[in-house]
């Protein structure tokens, strides 16, 4: 029985030993298509190589890759855990050629692995290929030896290529090309038929291996022309040969599952391990903590908002278990110890992995709670089996409650969701917040450029360059006229234009009679440099010379807050772990923000580390240099890249030292000492498991640290100290505030005591309790609960409101002794009053507390007081 570990390395070490490179499994993030939401497929990471964008040192290339099925098209997130072979994460394994050897080289690597090396039965193997492929099914027959009848062919002979399962295709253009498919017989004792047939869908029958092989090149008209080299991308899932191997039907029986599933019934205390719910939390736990591996962390958008959503499905099955308790963190261990071997990003991020994933199980605990008895009581109260599109909506928006969860449930409770509903209240939220976004702003992506510009300012801050674009209110123009706004478009230029988190530059554009102020600089389209800003003189024609010069002050001060971060990003790798990735940036003049990866606070202690490692560097004074490389030459040298950020051929790397090397485009200082000084003056969190750094550098920390100073200065004459003397000096002053703080409150607790034994006095006799309304204008909330307990005492059998009033507003506090709660309700009574005077509250059947808006009314409202009591009694 082969171990899903022991297949891995097999298959890598078969092609390996058959002139194929073994490639590392990319990130989850695909780094070279933005239309895709996670890396779902093997030759992902070759897509480049495809298309012939892209070349590697290698023809022949393997890998076992990870994937992830959970969003966008690729979709698999509601099967796992009720299905035989659905997951969230799996393993493809994969051979490539890229213009090597084609579909007989293919064929024979497949048969060669599957019956040779892994001794699977030739007669268990039913094979198919594309209609019209009769080469394929020629190899197949005449080489391989494949019986005709278990070759099966797939598709139109008519020519609707595109709409066959055994036909590949990138996109509507561009390389595809027939497929052939490898099934395993499991036997007759399993249902299902052959593939092809009206059966097809059993299980008797899987695939387990899809050879695609890239032929032509379909252009727009639909014709496909032949690839000069035609190439070969396969695929084979890793959990479904385990399975067959190990003569199981189910992915989840394989070792791998056995052993995260035990793991997950011991982490929620249950003994039946065939529940489907331990088998969503076993597959959830492999794509969450790769997930977070790459880079990504649980949050409300894009793929954090599937990796939550992936989490929180994963612990909400830990409920339906009765595990209320987090757990799910508990399981990253065991998954390690499983796959850490094979993916040492794994171990190394075991700690950070666990962390993240208990933070956001505590945080949607509290989610979950408060959730939940919304829906239950709307359940309740349910007159059909349909949940109200607003009561989704509601869950959504105001509790954080994802609407796939209330899905589940509903589904649960054999109930359905109007969706509809839903989208009409998104879509008016949506209406509302555009309402509300409704300011003027500059909008690049309506300009349309063709071409690009040449970038100079790496070496110089001044250079000419011929206008090659004008636009005014975003349409192009031949001309600006002096006063006017609009977009300068050069063929060369000094400015930086905003990306990678540094913002664009500024300064001037001139030619002997016109200026143009530029106030920023920005991309768009292929490269194109916009230069915005506004002719304060003279007159811009396309097709002028002008002389470029960038605001060299303001660019120096920017330099110095990139260069910073580089070295606070190394910093925190240093001090808070490896895990640390960045996670966003910006550099302007004045300051830099950086945002990481980390699943809690940075302490303070930590960040005087932090402070003082960079400060270090500085004081080191290290040359910063920047190489032009290749991209492989790049991160073999180490430097680091940020996940889902697509890089060229060539790019440039930025070191300081041993200390940090990073891929980076922007603009730098020539040394490290030229930053001067770094002062971190906050950190705090964005998002779940993403923390922000501000700091401020050379000028701008000595600005910083000036003020600091002066107010240290005035706050130290307040107290009449010294900046010596000012700690002990104001802890002294906090201990005096405490001590009359204890005074005052003991002060109102006898006037509480006083003013009870005062207002007994005031109240009447409704049938056989005793009612008091009253007023005690300037008391707060806890003098007024103390004197309605005083109150309850003295009159025994009673129902009592006080009132105050401070600033306008009224406060309200309503007290019911314990033998008449059954008949009335402080919450009640309190809200009696509450309603006339423009507010609302309520509280414990004993005690409960209000608020309102409208003083006028008050001394009417508590005048009701004995009536309302009485039509209770």
């Amino acid at each position: 029985m082969t171990s899903s570990a022991e297949l891995r390395t097999a298959f890598l070490e078969f092609f390996r030993a058959r002139g194929h490179e073994v490639v590392a499994s990319s990130p989850l993030i695909p780094g070279n298509d933005p239309t895709l939401l996670f890396t779902n497929a093997g030759m992902v990471q070759f897509k480049d190589v495809f298309l012939g964008s892209d070349h590697r040192p290698y023809a022949r290339a393997t890998t076992a890759q990870r994937c992830v099925r959970a969003g966008g098209k690729h979709n698999d997130l509601e099967n796992v855990g009720y299905t035989a072979r659905h997951h969230t994460f799996f393993e493809m394994l994969g051979n490539f050629s890229f213009g090597d050897y084609f579909k007989r080289e293919a064929i024979h690597f497949a048969w060669e692995f599957l019956t040779v090396v892994l001794k699977l039965p030739a007669e268990k193997l039913w094979v198919t290929v594309y209609a019209s492929d009769d080469e394929a099914h020629a190899i197949w027959a005449q080489e391989i030896g494949v019986p005709v009848e278990r070759i099966v062919r797939i598709g139109d002979n008519k020519g609707a290529a595109y709409a066959s399962d055994n036909f590949w295709q990138m996109g509507d253009t561009g390389p595809c090309g027939p497929c052939t498919e490898i099934f395993y017989d499991h036997g007759p004792d399993v249902a299902g038929g052959p593939p092809g047939s009206p059966d097809e869908d059993g299980d008797r029958y899987i695939e387990i291996w899809n050879l695609v092989f890239m032929q032509f090149n379909r252009d727009e008209s639909g014709t496909m022309h032949p690839l000069p080299k035609p190439s070969v991308d396969t695929g084979m899932g890793l959990e479904r040969l385990a399975a067959v191997l190990q003569h199981v039907h189910s992915n989840y029986e394989i070792d791998l599952f056995v052993r995260l599933i035990a793991a997950a019934a011991a982490a929620t205390n249950v003994r039946d391990l065939h529940s489907p719910s331990l088998k969503v939390i076993a597959d959830h736990i492999r794509s969450t903590a790769f997930l977070i591996v790459d880079g990504i962390v649980p949050s409300n958008e894009g793929r954090g908002y599937v990796l939550r959503r992936i989490m929180r499905r994963a612990i909400r099955h830990g409920y339906k278990l009765g595990q209320n308790q987090p757990f799910f963190h508990r399981l990253v261990a065991p998954l390690v110890a499983e796959m850490g071997a094979a993916y040492p990003e794994l171990a190394a991020a075991q700690d950070f992995v666990t962390r993240t994933v208990l933070g956001e199980e505590e945080q949607f605990a509290k989610t979950l709670e408060t959730g939940m008895k919304l829906l239950e009581s709307v359940i309740a109260e349910l007159s059909g089996t349909v949940i109200p599109g607003e009561v989704v909506f509601q869950l959504y928006d105001t509790h954080g409650f994802p609407v796939d969860l209330t899905a589940d449930i509903a589904r649960e409770r054999e109930l359905s969701l109007d969706m509809a509903g839903f989208e009409r209240a998104m879509e008016a939220q949506r209406a509302r917040s555009r309402a509300a976004s409704q300011f003027g702003t500059y909008r690049s992506d309506s300009i349309a450029v063709a071409g690009s510009t040449e970038f100079s300012g790496y070496t110089t801050l001044e250079d000419a360059g011929t206008i090659v674009a004008l636009f005014r209110d975003g349409e192009p123009v031949e001309q600006l006229q002096a006063g006017e706004e609009g977009i300068v478009v050069l063929d060369s230029t000094p400015f930086y234009a905003e990306s990678g988190g540094q913002v664009g530059d500024s300064g001037l554009l001139r030619t002997a009679a016109a200026q143009f102020t530029v106030s920023d600089c920005r991309k768009q389209g292929e490269g194109a440099f916009l230069h915005i800003g506004q002719l304060t003189a003279g007159q811009l024609n396309v097709g002028e010379r002008v002389e470029a010069q960038v605001d060299a002050a303001r660019r120096a001060a920017i330099r110095l807050n990139h260069s910073a971060t580089h070295l606070l990003h190394a910093a925190l790798r240093q001090v808070l772990g490896t895990h640390v990735q960045q996670k966003g940036s910006l550099v302007d003049a004045e300051k830099l923000r950086f945002d990481f990866s980390h699943a809690e606070a940075v302490t303070p202690a930590q960040l005087e580390q932090v402070e003082r490692i960079v400060n270090a560097q500085i004081r080191a004074n290290v040359a910063i240099e920047t190489q032009l490389m290749d991209i492989d030459a790049a991160k073999a040298a180490g430097a680091m890249a940020l996940f889902g950020e697509k890089y060229g051929d060539i790019v440039r790397v930025l070191s300081m030292g041993e200390f940090s090397t990073e891929l980076c485009g922007g603009t730098h200082a020539s040394r490290t000492g030229d930053i001067g000084l770094f002062k971190i003056v906050s950190e705090g969190g964005v998002a779940s498991g993403v923390r922000r750094i501000e700091a401020v550098t050379g000028a701008g920390a000595y600005e910083w640290l000036h003020r600091l100073e002066q107010t240290v200065r005035g706050v130290a004459a307040l107290v009449k100290g010294d900046a010596g003397s000012l700690e002990s000096k104001v802890r002294a002053l906090a201990e005096r505030s405490r001590t009359l703080e204890k005074e005052v409150e003991q002060l109102k607790g006898k006037l509480a005591s006083s003013q009870g034994g005062d207002l007994a006095a005031q109240a009447v006799q409704v049938a056989d309790i005793q009612v008091l309304a009253a007023r005690l204008d300037g008391a707060d909330a806890k003098t007024l609960r103390d004197t309605i307990d005083q109150l309850k005492n003295k009159l025994h059998s009673a129902a009592v409101v006080l009132a105050a009033v401070e600033d306008g507003k009224v406060r309200l506090v309503a007290g019911v002794t314990a033998d008449q709660t059954s008949r009335v309700k402080a919450g009640e009574l309190v809200n009696f009053v509450a309603q006339q005077v423009g507010g609302k509250g309520g509280g414990r059947a004993d005690l409960a507390q209000a608020g309102g808006t409208d003083p006028t009314q008050l001394d009417a409202a508590l005048a009701g007081v004995a009536g309302w009591v009485a039509a209770q009694l």
